[in-house]
């Protein structure tokens, strides 16, 4: 039933309303979450036309085209591989009926109309991005730190001269490189933000 008065409850523009997690299993984006894998919906913003879930793992986005057509198109950006950046939240002015929270992620950006009501919601949910971008960036400038400090090594090694043969060198280097690699991006790669969102959004 509440897919289907979505659009009377918003009233006739397209400002967003924050969904009480009470009703997360009632919008059309938990049919997309991977419950199966253990995926749990944290924060959730539905307008007329679009849906905004943002995932221990993921933000799903499900992009309508107008409030009369049904049609959507799904959109998954994974934090393991889409970035968050330029994180921003605007407040509403005295006349304003909305407030809206920028953000970038990975290529995509987002600004996302929420009623103004839902300031403290809104204030929770920035702060959480804020610190999954934080995170993020971090991890990204020790991804790089390792392969430029491998690349050196490897090169180091190239220049020796060892009385192994270039077939040997080889194969160990290889080696040697791929498990660098493999480590350094378990190390520095996140998939899973939970802990974030729990905290700053007050559900721990």
């Amino acid at each position: 039933m509440f897919k289907n008065v979505a659009a009377d409850m918003l009233g006739l523009s397209d400002i967003g309303a924050v969904i009480k997690p009470a009703d997360y299993d009632k919008v059309d984006a938990d049919d997309y979450v991977l419950h199966e894998d253990g995926e749990k919906i944290y924060f959730l913003i539905k307008s007329k036309t679009d849906e905004y879930c943002f995932t221990d793992r993921a933000l799903i986005h499900l992009d309508g085209t107008s409030a009369v057509s049904k049609r959507r198109m799904l959109r998954r950006f994974t934090y393991a591989h889409h970035a968050f950046s330029d994180v921003r939240l605007e407040t509403a002015g005295t006349v304003d009926l909305d407030i809206e929270i920028k953000f970038k992620l990975g290529k995509q950006d987002y600004s996302i109309d929420v009623g103004k009501s839902y300031l403290p919601e809104l204030k929770k949910l920035y702060k959480a991005l804020l610190k999954v971008a934080s995170i993020q960036a971090y991890n990204a400038l020790h991804l790089h730190h390792t392969q430029a400090s491998l690349t050196t090594a490897t090169n180091c090694i190239n220049r020796s001269t060892s009385t192994t043969s270039a077939d040997e060198q080889f194969k160990a280097i290889n080696q040697y490189v791929f498990e660098w690699l493999e480590r350094s991006h378990k190390t520095y790669t996140r998939h899973d933000f939970s802990e974030v969102f729990s905290h700053y959004l007050g559900l721990v």
